[in-house]
């Protein structure tokens, strides 16, 4: 295949892949704007780009929604070109040692459930609810969460006859059974409460860190019916034993809907907003991934600010052995701040700026040790101070 697409967008490495086909970095040769290309090969016995582009199409401007910038077949492969996102709720779990913060939890369901009522307002089900199909926004959008993977999405209103489609059973399930409903084990036709529900062990998942009927492959048809068996038997109680009612409550309250309810969406997010309340938690946005980040910004505009007037005062008057000295200890310090760039917010309060982005390059091994409240101390200790 060509190292480009539709002329307009250039390959770059791997980032993904599944059942549904190959995905990597690209770039748009005009803007050099960076999106994600999905590769399918078009002999696949069952495509499913072509209909994920068309529910794509449907959802086009919803919040959340990645933006398809392009669709079509390239050499043998059918291609759909979209917006690059960072990274999923699976790769931030092993990111943060195997599970969320409550309050981490909280600030995500509060945004899946808006995904999903947004879906279900476009007269579509997901049907494939799982961590990787949920990733975090990137630049001043890494705060948002998107749903992705509609492969397996499908209309549940009769373009016809627009009335809702109708109950079946002996429906096979081809896809994620860890989190499917257990409708969608019993072989029953989807509805939104089935969205709602594998939603619900998504969230148990991340406040876990795992699931009791992990792995629902098995190693043996034998094992695997055990597994599946284990999940339809377990109660609501018994998932979330230990952990706050409200999880229980959402459960409840997907398991009392029909099949074609329309569910309160707002209810459910009440119940949780209620959770996060009582806990005294502030939706600051700051997640169990960013707070470190927030930790490292904190000390380094400390550190950068503390180098910038070691500095400054660094004078031809000095000593030289006092030059060196000071000299000496902020090339130690430089060598954990490689790169130092501070950049203004849409407002300046008293002259310094609120926004600061500090870029890391480690020289070695050794620099990526926290640094010695020492070093902050010597620097301080030979700046002048300011005359009274």
């Amino acid at each position: 295949m060509d190292a480009q697409v539709g002329n307009k967008f250039r390959f770059g490495e791997k980032i993904g892949g599944g059942s549904s086909g190959k995905i990597y970095k690209g770039t748009d040769i005009q803007t050099n704007e960076e999106v994600a290309i999905k590769l399918e090969d078009r002999t696949t016995d069952h495509p499913k780009i072509q209909r994920e582009s068309k529910l794509y199409e449907i959802l086009v401007g919803g919040t959340g929604i990645p933006h398809v910038r392009w669709f079509g077949v390239e050499s043998d492969y059918n291609v759909l070109v979209m917006d690059l996102l960072g990274p999923s709720l699976e790769d931030l779990v092993n990111q943060c040692g195997g599970k969320l913060s409550l309050k981490s939890v909280l600030m995500l369901a509060h945004q899946m459930i808006k995904r999903l009522e947004y879906v279900h307002r476009k007269s579509l089900l997901h049907r494939n609810i799982k961590p990787k199909n949920f990733l975090m926004g990137m630049g001043r959008h890494a705060n948002k969460v998107y749903i992705i993977g509609f492969s397996h999405g499908k209309k549940f209103i009769d373009t016809n006859t627009h009335q809702h489609i109708s109950y079946r059973e002996n429906k096979s399930l081809k896809r994620t059974g860890r989190y499917a409903s257990k409708n969608a084990h019993h072989g029953r036709e989807q509805g939104r409460r089935d969205d709602l529900e594998s939603l619900g062990y998504v969230l148990m998942y991340l406040l876990r860190g795992s699931l009791p009927w992990e792995d629902l492959k098995g190693g043996t048809k034998r094992q695997k019916y055990e597994k599946i068996s284990e999940k339809l038997s377990m109660s609501i109680e018994a998932l979330c034993y230990g952990y706050p009612i409200e999880f229980a409550s959402y459960f409840h309250y997907c398991c009392s809907l029909r099949f074609d309810d329309e569910p309160d969406y707002a209810y459910l997010r009440k119940i949780f907003r209620s959770l996060f309340n009582r806990e005294g938690f502030q939706y600051d946005y700051i997640f169990d991934w960013t707070t470190p980040k927030y930790q490292q910004c904190q000390c380094s505009k400390e550190l950068a600010h503390v180098i910038y007037r070691s500095l400054i005062h660094v004078r031809p008057s000095s000593s030289r052995g006092e030059q060196s000295e000071k000299k000496s200890m902020i090339i130690s310090l430089v060598g954990h701040v490689s790169l130092i760039h501070v950049r203004p917010s849409s407002s300046r309060v008293h002259g310094s700026y609120s926004r600061c982005s500090i870029s890391f390059i480690s020289t070695s091994v050794r620099c990526l040790s926290p640094l010695n409240p020492t070093d902050l101390s010597c620097l301080r200790a030979s700046s002048p101070r300011k005359r009274v």
